[in-house]
């Protein structure tokens, strides 16, 4: 495997976007390994939901997809630490609500996977 994998990562977080967007959980449990989860700051108190706790919610939401949403998704940010481990910083929404997620990534089963999300979100009104 050769030391630059970003365009098989930006292929793993593109489908991360799309699974998002049209709330397709198999598109997302294909990219998130099974023993990660999200994690995010709510009123100063650390919030911990594993993967297959989210997949359900988005199972049973409606998608921004099927809601004509306003599709914003993009990289920020891309380090690469070693041939197995990577860090992505983008960019997500959910009207009203605008996500940036800290995604780590690793080499493993051979493929990239997510292993962990943190993530901060601001609403606009």
């Amino acid at each position: 495997m050769g030391h630059s994998q970003r365009p098989a990562i930006e292929q793993v977080i593109q489908t991360y976007f799309d699974g998002l967007y049209e709330g397709d959980t198999d598109k997302l449990a294909s990219v998130f390994h099974e023993t990660s989860a999200l994690t995010w700051d709510q009123d100063g108190k650390l919030m911990i939901l594993s993967r297959d706790a989210w997949l359900e919610a988005v199972r049973t939401r409606p998608s921004a997809k099927s809601k004509g949403l306003q599709r914003d998704d993009g990289i920020l940010m891309f380090d690469q630490s070693g041939p197995t481990t990577a860090f992505v910083k983008v960019k997500c929404q959910i009207p009203p609500r605008h996500f940036q997620d800290y995604l780590s990534l690793i080499h493993v089963d051979g493929r990239w996977q997510i292993v962990q999300k943190v993530y901060a979100v601001s609403v606009t009104m």
